[in-house]
């Protein structure tokens, strides 16, 4: 799909960009945890992130976004000197207080497992 094919898509009512997330809950294979930060941006449908804390030296994500529904493949660095990359589809929910949650499923492509995840802006 190009930029431009994605950008055909409904973007949603709640906008992505500049929105802070960090890690509130993850499977046990997973490296994300709450010192992780993630930096959102959208334009449209096209979303991307970097990220960085915790296990994570550096990453970053990108994809695209399709009503509440995030699809994007993510890679990064560890902070033991090993990279990482996988998939991710991921639910927006917005929380009683306005702040934006992601109900994440992900699966490696550089290892075996999968798992669920959780991120929660902050502000």
């Amino acid at each position: 799909m190009t930029t431009a094919d994605a950008a055909h898509h409904s973007p949603s009512t709640v906008d992505l960009n500049g929105r802070v997330f960090a890690g509130v809950g993850n499977s046990p294979t997973g490296q994300v945890d709450g010192a992780t930060r993630f930096r959102y941006h959208q334009d449209d449908a096209v979303i991307w992130a970097d990220y960085d804390g915790g296990k994570i030296v550096r990453g970053f994500l990108v994809g695209t976004r399709n009503g509440e529904r995030l699809n994007f493949r993510y890679v990064h660095l560890g902070v033991d000197g090993s990279t990482a990359s996988g998939v991710c589809d991921s639910r927006i929910e917005v929380l009683s207080d306005g702040r934006i949650r992601l109900e994440e499923s992900w699966a490696w492509e550089s290892r075996p497992e999968k798992g669920t995840s959780v991120v929660e802006e902050i502000r």
